[in-house]
């Protein structure tokens, strides 16, 4: 069985205009230089009705709100400093995320630090995701990151805690858990896996 990967590049640094130039629309990153690509094939049917059932429940709890959610393909510059969106050496595509401050959002999608990021990890992809993805959310500041483990039906939190994300918490997939970094939202596992069944 063939399973997508994230292999890197080639062994140069690069910045956003050079993704830019080799980005395809099926999620490429670049994470400090590094530029990773995606092989086919695409995710699978479960990873992808779990991203859905995600985003709507999170789109229709922020429905009449400024705050919105998307989900990858969604370019998500992360800056180090004020450099020149040119200059910037991070964007990730995260499976799904809440932004709530509408000035971060742009016609290429946004730049700083989403307020909410879930990634659903996959056997191929998992690693990419706990570790190079995670520093990179840390270092930007964004306040909260879910790691959603649908085989072994869990969900670890990360939330920043003076600047670090602090001890993970690690929950099952059952009940309601709601996002702390954006008031009134609360993702139904109990839903979302009947849904899947």
């Amino acid at each position: 069985m063939i399973r997508m990967a994230l292999l890197q590049r080639d062994t140069e640094l690069h910045t956003y205009a050079d993704y830019l130039t080799w980005s395809r629309d099926h999620g490429d990153e670049l994470i400090n230089g590094i530029a990773y690509i995606r092989e086919p094939p695409a995710p699978s049917r479960f990873h992808q009705e779990i991203v859905g059932e995600i985003h709507r429940q999170v789109a229709n709890a922020l429905e009449g709100k400024s705050s919105r959610a998307y989900v990858a393909p969604f370019d998500v510059r992360l800056p180090k400093s004020d450099e020149a969106d040119d200059e910037v050496d991070t964007v990730v595509q995260p499976d799904v995320l809440i932004v709530c401050d509408r000035h971060k959002l742009d016609a290429r999608g946004m730049r700083g630090a989403p307020d909410w990021v879930a990634e659903v990890l996959s056997p191929t992809t998992a690693s990419h995701d706990q570790i190079i993805k995670l520093a990179a959310y840390e270092r930007a500041g964004v306040p909260e990151v879910w790691l959603i483990h649908p085989k072994d039906r869990t969900l670890t939190i990360y939330r920043l805690e003076a600047g670090r994300y602090g001890r993970a918490a690690v929950l099952e997939l059952k009940g309601q858990t709601p996002i702390t970094s954006v008031s009134g939202v609360t993702i139904d596992w109990d839903r979302l896996l009947s849904n899947l069944m």
